[in-house]
């Protein structure tokens, strides 16, 4: 496995998005600009200048044309993926955190921290083809959970928002009318703050990690927990492989502990375990210090990981991972 080095940031990274076809990479980190960057060899394409806080987020559309970005500026930013060129900025009262495109980019959904006397709220907004027309109205707002929502998501068809956050549980609400319609169990859910959420390719399922030490994979309709992936380190980041039966998990002990330890002690190694049979795999190191963000190419003959280190690291799988017998 020979990695790629991505050297842009000059803090840690906090969120890593493919687009579509797989050939660009976006990372968003803590310096204030999200960065776009050729996943073949990574060639640093530009940055997006505007935001004036740590980007948490970003989501791009299906077509490449668009990049959405989430700051703890309290704002989110609309850009032209191609120029860089700022097409709107919608603004809030408190720091924007989670932020995706529905299916078929007509809306987007954002999630904003509680802050002062504020609630964490989830925010639905329209996304106008015309720059010109776009307007900074909700066309849905959802109050409800208690403390940070750290990943919202759209359902299948856009008729659902999934989220999750620091009350360690995922919710799945109506995205007409904002109802909450299923919640995780407790039983059998996640213990501690949920960090991660991604989706399969298929969008059948998906992945979170948690601070409790454990990924867990769930049915997007039913919130049944399919299978679960425990490590010894609190998990950051997940994500599922679109072409093997793998996933892959990242973390590490919190950044603020870290100069205590050496790599080795501190386990920032991202961990591969088969999806179905639960069991580890393999491991990648690398970081020097914990894994914020993970994110696998939709072709799936390579991922990325972005560390507190401010590093991206790309690795592209050798032709014999493919014939491990799974």
């Amino acid at each position: 496995m020979r990695p790629i080095l991505l050297k842009g940031h000059e803090r840690p990274l906090t969120f890593l998005k493919y687009n579509r076809d797989g050939d660009l990479l976006f990372s968003c980190a803590k310096d204030h600009t999200p960065t776009v960057w050729y996943a073949s060899n990574g060639e640093r394409l530009g940055t997006y200048k505007g935001h004036n806080g740590a980007v948490w987020c970003c989501d791009v559309s299906r077509d490449s044309t668009r990049l959405v970005t989430s700051s703890a500026d309290q704002t989110v930013k609309l850009w032209e993926c191609e120029t860089g060129v700022l097409l709107h900025t919608f603004n809030f009262d408190a720091p924007a955190r989670a932020v995706s495109f529905s299916e078929g980019d007509k809306m987007v959904v954002i999630s904003t921290d509680p802050f002062m006397e504020k609630q964490s709220a989830i925010h639905v907004k329209r996304i106008e083809s015309d720059r010109f027309l776009q307007s900074s109205e909700d066309v849905l707002t959802i109050t409800g959970p208690q403390g940070r929502i750290n990943r919202v998501m759209w359902g299948p068809l856009n008729k659902t928002i999934i989220s999750a956050g620091e009350d360690a549980t995922i919710r799945i609400w109506d995205a007409e009318t904002g109802k909450c319609l299923k919640e995780s169990d407790p039983e059998t859910g996640h213990q501690k703050v949920i960090t991660a959420m991604s989706k399969s390719a298929d969008g059948s399922h998906f992945i979170t990690g948690s601070h409790d030490k454990s990924a867990k994979l769930w049915d997007i309709r039913t919130l049944t927990v399919l299978k679960t992936y425990t490590t010894e380190r609190p998990v950051n980041a997940a994500a599922i492989s679109p072409l093997l039966d793998h996933v892959v998990i990242g973390g590490g002990q919190e950044a603020s502990q870290v100069t205590m330890t050496s790599t080795r002690v501190g386990k920032f190694e991202a961990k591969f375990f088969h999806k179905i049979f639960e069991e580890e795999i393999g491991g990648v190191k690398g970081h020097f210090g914990p894994i914020n963000a993970l994110a696998f190419n939709p072709d799936g003959r390579s991922f990325s990981s972005g560390g507190e280190d401010g590093y991206v690291r790309v690795h592209f799988f050798d032709a014999d991972y493919y014939h491990i017998k799974v």
